[in-house]
């Protein structure tokens, strides 16, 4: 038997910078993911590559994650995040002295921050270098998503904004990796048609869809998700295996619940003294998480139960076998009936792996690992490379689809967050108008060049789909209300300078040094 097994893991985090601060509590999104999924995530392909474990990984960065791993401001403010998490080990070190449970994972605490603080300053505190080198080296491959993250589907009726949206996704992803992406992450998996011209335009060669928006191809896709189709636009779509992603993701079966790994939820800066660990919370005024968990889950709100680290990395092999077993159980039905070795495709959130599933990373190592030495008809590779080696597939056309609730776009078009929609079609308009009017001058100044340039920026950043889905989530919908509101109103002050009257270069400079992505946009591409 031989087959595939592409694992892609999304890394994305919507662009919070807030420079007006000394500290912020939403920043604490990204020093939380650097910590424990990103360079958890570097140490295993380091290890893999130091073992010459021939394992491949497909890894999206988003534009607005890599704009914050290479901004100044942020590594400054993280560097001090994380020797604040080795100080707050060392208190806990002593606090649990007499306490030997507690103690020995206090310690661990500590070798893992440390361990982080040397892997960040090994990198000059830039990750995208490390991870360009994986790519340059053939471990890993690296593709896009759209610049701000954006929900596509929600812009099919203006083509310029998905030619802001995928256009500059590719040129920030060449100027942070030195070459063209080949994949693409279509934000939330979401699919229409009208996405593919653009997608072309930009050299994309394939991307991820969910199950059923392989499913529902027209034609009917003859190997289902075992096998990509490619559209009539000579694009590649690779559709999600639903029983990999199951096992994962279920709540109810997903290898994440499992009794012996750590309970996320259960964190010291909500159970220690407030004054205790006032210093080392996201805001010294309120609550909030350190990254410190000494309880296992052990469900409910009854009694926890400590957290034993050996015991939860045995449950991680246990499930990496599982999940490779399952694997080969489904290679095994497929024997014979495909005229090429299948792919299984298992995409996830990268920051499953690592920050809500503390284990997470230590599962895709035992897995490779695993997979190489016991499994050699089952390969780690990637969608690129599996193109490389099969380049003739069916063609046909996908359904609209996303990987959201019921398969569309209702966590991001509901009663929560529709009133965003029509202010976002007005100022995607009002963008369009700027560039034709612009475009077809000669002399454009220097000031009036940055000003569209920074009008492109405040739209795509009231374009992400992070806002919406917040909102429906509920998880703090006022900083997400601002955010939009913020933006488009910057927009709409940056279009009537433009348009009537005259622009305000004190104001101006101040908003681009805080959002400021994307340094080289063009705003011509909404032209």
């Amino acid at each position: 038997m031989q087959g595939y097994l592409s694992i892609i893991l999304h890394a994305h985090l919507p662009f919070v910078r807030h420079p007006e601060h000394p500290r912020f509590l939403e920043e604490s999104w990204l020093f939380e993911a650097i910590t424990e999924t990103y360079l958890p995530l570097l140490h295993v392909l380091e290890g893999w590559q130091r073992d010459q474990v021939d394992a491949h990984l497909t890894l999206s960065l988003s534009p607005t994650l890599c704009a914050m791993l290479g901004d100044e401001l942020l590594r400054g403010r993280y560097e001090r995040h994380l020797n604040g998490l080795v100080e707050l080990a060392e208190k806990e070190i002593h606090r649990t002295h007499w306490d030997r449970s507690y103690r020995e994972l206090a310690w661990m605490y500590h070798h893992k921050f440390c361990l982080a603080r040397d892997t960040w300053r090994r990198h000059g505190g830039n990750l995208i270098v490390p991870f360009r080198q994986m790519q340059e080296q053939g471990r890993l491959e690296i593709i896009t998503t759209a610049a701000t993250h954006g929900l596509l589907p929600l812009m099919s009726g203006h083509a310029p904004s998905l030619r802001g949206q995928i256009l500059t996704a590719r040129d920030h992803y060449s100027a942070c990796f030195g070459r063209e992406p080949r994949g693409i992450w279509l934000p939330e998996c979401a699919y229409v048609e009208q996405v593919e011209p653009i997608l072309q335009e930009a050299n994309i060669r394939w991307f991820v869809l969910d199950t059923h928006g392989l499913l529902h191809a027209r034609p009917r896709a003859r190997f289902g998700t075992f096998a990509p189709i490619f559209t009539p636009h000579g694009l590649a779509a690779f559709g999600r295996d639903f029983d990999s992603s199951r096992q994962v993701w279920s709540k109810h079966e997903g290898y994440p619940g499992d009794p012996r790994y750590r309970d996320f939820y259960r964190d010291i800066g909500f159970d220690l003294d407030f004054d205790y660990v006032r210093e080392h919370l996201p805001s010294p005024d309120n609550r909030g998480f350190t990254g410190m968990k000494y309880y296992r889950i052990t469900g409910g709100a009854g009694r926890k139960e400590i957290y034993q680290r050996d015991h939860a990395l045995q449950a991680a092999s246990e499930h990496a076998s599982h999940f490779l077993g399952e694997r080969m159980g489904q290679l095994r039905k497929l024997e014979g009936i495909l005229d090429r070795p299948p792919i299984i495709v298992a995409p996830y959130d990268a920051e499953l792996f690592g920050h809500w599933w503390y284990e997470g990373p230590e599962f895709l190592d035992f897995l490779a690992r695993k997979a190489v030495q016991e499994q050699p008809g089952l390969k780690l590779a990637t969608p690129g490379e599996y193109l490389h080696r099969h380049p003739t597939n069916q063609v046909a056309t996908p359904g609209a689809s996303s990987w959201g609730e019921e398969g569309y776009w209702r966590v991001w078009l509901n009663e929560t967050n529709e009133w965003i929609y029509p202010h976002l079609q007005i100022a995607q308009d009002r963008m369009s108008q700027l560039a034709k009017k612009h475009g077809g001058r000669k002399n454009v100044s220097d000031l009036q060049n940055r000003a569209l340039k920074q009008a492109a920026r405040e739209l795509l950043l009231a374009q992400a789909s992070d806002w919406p889905f917040i909102l429906r989530a509920g998880t703090c919908p006022e900083y997400a209300r601002r955010r939009v509101k913020d933006h488009l109103l910057r927009f709409i002050a940056l279009h009537e300078q433009l348009s009537l009257t005259q622009l305000d270069e004190a104001w101006l400079s101040g908003i681009e040094s805080r959002d400021n992505l994307f340094p080289d946009v063009d705003w011509r591409y909404w032209q």
